[in-house]
């Protein structure tokens, strides 16, 4: 009796400690990671570092306007060269405090990158108004590129930033907007939804998306249990590799239904493009 009884008190503590683990403590935190990628770029883009930002839904539990500036704040702190903004920005369907996107606009607009702020859509943004979301991101010095194309330059080497609209809620017209890369520069495509990647031509080395949350709630030897796409775990989380092309999928910030995550802690990616002889 006396086995049993410690047998249960161990299990319910070691119950209540995951639950605070996946309901308080990891939510809470934001970690700020750089991983390196190698895709095959002209050596003027070594050292490339892009910063991902993803799913921030604002306005859901514990994603309030101070984690917003938190964010905004240890993004710039990490002096990105590019910053990639992957949609969700409004919050799910759960209670919360909404905060409005002339709000939120304001607080990114405060994000800083030498060649720009670039941003894209996702499904949540167009079930409010994909509209009113892209005028005032534009408004705040964003540049939303949904199905459009724009060139910068790094160290004197062309870089061109694409952006798909959402795979489910956009046109997502990949044609239409590699029409608009006009010369042999390497092309970043950036996405909220990883779906597209098997659409991508190879024209495209890189593709950047989010909208998984990385499974937001991850076991050990099981996995995900629960992941929006249609491809299940295919395109979970981080660098995936098909056909030579790269595919990167941020875990993101936020929780768009329910306030929890386990072992996929809310992260700000900061990508550093190398050459291998680099590493």
């Amino acid at each position: 009796m006396k086995t049993f009884r410690r047998i249960s008190v161990s299990l319910l503590a070691i119950g209540c400690l995951l639950g605070f683990w996946a309901f308080w403590w990891e939510p809470h935190r934001l970690r700020v990671r750089e991983v390196p990628l190698e895709p095959d770029w002209p050596d003027e883009l070594n050292g490339l570092r892009v910063a991902l930002l993803a799913d921030l839904h604002v306005g859901s539990p514990y994603n309030d306007l101070d984690k917003l500036r938190e964010i905004v704040r240890r993004t710039n702190e990490a002096h990105p060269d590019l910053i990639c903004m992957l949609g969700d920005y409004v919050k799910g369907r759960i209670p919360g405090n909404w905060v409005n996107p002339q709000t939120m606009a304001r607080e990114l607009g405060r994000l800083r990158a030498p060649l720009g702020v670039f941003a894209v859509l996702g499904n949540h943004d167009h079930w409010y108004g994909a509209e009113e979301v892209a005028r005032v991101f534009r408004g705040s010095g964003i540049k939303v590129v949904e199905d459009q194309a724009q060139r910068v330059s790094f160290r004197g080497s062309g870089l061109w930033i694409g952006g798909l609209s959402d795979f489910r809620e956009g046109r997502h017209d990949v044609r239409g907007t590699l029409r608009q890369v006009t010369d042999s520069a390497p092309v970043i495509l950036i996405t909220h939804n990883p779906d597209i990647f098997p659409e991508i031509p190879a024209r495209v080395s890189l593709l950047l998306a989010g909208h998984t949350h990385g499974g937001q709630v991850v076991f050990p030897f099981i996995g995900a249990l629960v992941v929006p796409s249609i491809y299940g775990n295919r395109y979970l989380n981080g660098h995936i590799e098909e056909r030579g092309q790269h595919l990167f999928v941020a875990s993101g910030t936020g929780m768009s239904y329910l306030p929890v995550r386990f072992l996929v802690p809310p992260e700000v990616t900061i990508l550093r493009i190398e050459s291998p002889q680099i590493r």
